[in-house]
């Protein structure tokens, strides 16, 4: 016996490796040190800082794997995961310095991990960070053949005393809402009870008024705010806290950045909510509670801002292209508040 005939292929893997080194090395900074092969990715500090401060974050892209796998689209959940990731980084006020993968699959399919690399490689573009290293674990009998796993890891930088950590927040400040391109990475493990239950057939559904294939806008990739928030912070926006709205929504996700004592009053009329969402709340006969506590509701990033820069935040928003609402405002936090966020149907 040998490896191979236990299920592991070094030399597809060696192969896979080549096939990747172009979507990876496109991702280069000026401060990384080396190439692809290495025991370790290594990578200089930008200049400029004086009491640099290093931010790390970790996520996955879930059960959605599930349904990407299916349907063999494998491009969308490498954006995925890094959103997932950076976009929690950059809530400190930090730039996203570089990103690490790690998949474990039970064969290796080249075609499709390499559209999951390519995936990230775009994720990693968009955000100025080095796709610096990664791996990948062949692993038969524990995974079955053909699927695959990912987790990402993301590492950015912020000046010490520029630190956005939501203690500057204050009475009056205001709550600016950003648009989600849909899902995101969050509550597919309900969305997939809900098709499983009611019989859908994603091979044929179809949502909207053009009848777009229903799968589509389920697999839509996480949006990246990466390149917004760096636009304000260099703008010199008052940006006095911010939350990447996951699994949990607004009344799990906005209260991580308010201090003590505080709490954000949300306007529901503010914005719209995409109608994908009334859609699976109503095939899946879903409480209104559980809706707003496992979607982010077409809101996927909150930004807090002093009420005199909200107007000039929202415009440049709106003129990098992104939609942007007032959703609300920080009130003094009462004991009838459900957490640190009232307004909300929960």
């Amino acid at each position: 016996m040998d490896y191979k005939s236990a299920g592991v292929d070094v030399e597809a893997g060696r192969d896979f490796v080549s096939r990747i080194k172009e979507s990876v090395e496109s991702t280069s900074r000026s401060e990384v040190i080396g190439g692809l092969g290495g025991f370790g990715g290594m990578m200089r500090l930008p200049k400029g800082f004086d009491r640099p401060v290093l931010v790390a974050g970790t996520d996955g892209v879930g059960t959605k794997l599930e349904l990407a796998q299916e349907h063999c689209s494998h491009y969308g959940v490498g954006i995925d995961l890094v959103a997932m990731c950076v976009n929690d980084v950059i809530t400190s006020g930090a730039q996203p310095l570089f990103f690490l993968d790690y998949i474990a699959t039970g064969k290796l399919g080249p075609d499709a991990l390499t559209e999951v690399i390519e995936g990230i490689a775009e994720g990693c573009k968009q955000s100025n960070c080095s796709l610096l290293g990664g791996e990948t674990a062949e692993m038969p009998g524990f995974y079955t053949k053909g699927s695959y796993d990912l987790a990402g890891f993301c590492v950015g930088v912020v000046e010490e005393k520029n630190i956005i950590d939501g203690q500057q927040i204050e009475v009056g400040d205001q709550v600016i809402g950003l648009k989600s391109s849909g899902f995101h990475s969050n509550g597919f493990s309900l969305i997939r009870k809900v098709i499983s239950l009611t019989g859908t057939n994603l091979k044929k559904a179809t949502f909207g008024e053009e009848k777009k294939p229903l799968i589509d806008y389920l697999l839509k990739p996480t949006k990246l705010y990466v390149h917004l928030v760096q636009t304000l912070l260099k703008a010199k926006m008052p940006l006095r806290g911010m939350a990447h709205i996951t699994g949990g929504g607004l009344p799990e996700n906005l209260p991580r950045c308010l201090p003590k004592g505080l709490s954000a009053c949300i306007d529901r009329s503010s914005w719209e909510v995409p109608l994908i969402f009334d859609w699976i709340q109503e095939k899946g006969d879903i409480p209104e509670r559980d809706l707003w506590n496992t979607f982010n509701l077409g809101v996927g990033f909150c930004l807090i801002v002093p009420p005199k820069n909200y107007q000039d935040v929202i415009d440049i928003c709106k003129s990098f292209g992104y939609t942007a609402w007032n959703i609300g405002k920080i009130e003094q936090q009462s004991g009838t508040r459900y957490g640190q966020v009232s307004g909300l149907p929960i």
